[in-house]
């Protein structure tokens, strides 16, 4: 989890919490988790073609391509490059309340990590 590109906040504003995986069981496991817990999550894709964007040409990755397209996204593909025969979740969270809500002060913000522990348990029983 980390609050890596602003521009997963930037896509999705502050209330979401932005994630990718491969894995579609844990996907469905996260999101009725979230539900459950009132801890809102949503899927970004992994999307192959912003794969080139990585490749620099000179050194073995970019994690920081220029163009300042597709941040979130070319974020967790380069990440995805380092995680071997396993599943793998990324989460690129805001982390912050702008202002003050019913139980949720203004300020830093666990954000996802409520949905991701009530997902866990079945996504470790698939």
């Amino acid at each position: 989890m980390a609050t890596l590109t602003g521009a997963a906040r930037v896509a999705v504003g502050g209330d979401l919490s932005p994630f990718f995986t491969d894995h579609d069981g844990h996907a469905s496991a996260l999101s009725a988790a979230a539900g459950r817990v009132a801890d809102p999550v949503w899927r970004l894709p992994f999307h192959a073609p912003y794969e080139a964007m990585i490749e620099p040409g000179i050194a073995d990755l970019d994690n920081a391509p220029s163009g300042g397209k597709a941040g979130a996204i070319t974020a967790a593909l380069f990440l995805r490059r380092f995680v071997e025969n396993a599943p793998y979740m990324h989460f690129d969270v805001y982390g912050w309340n702008d202002s003050a809500a019913p139980a949720r002060s203004k300020g830093g913000a666990c954000m996802g990590a409520r949905a991701l522990f009530e997902a866990l348990p079945d996504m470790l029983s698939s």
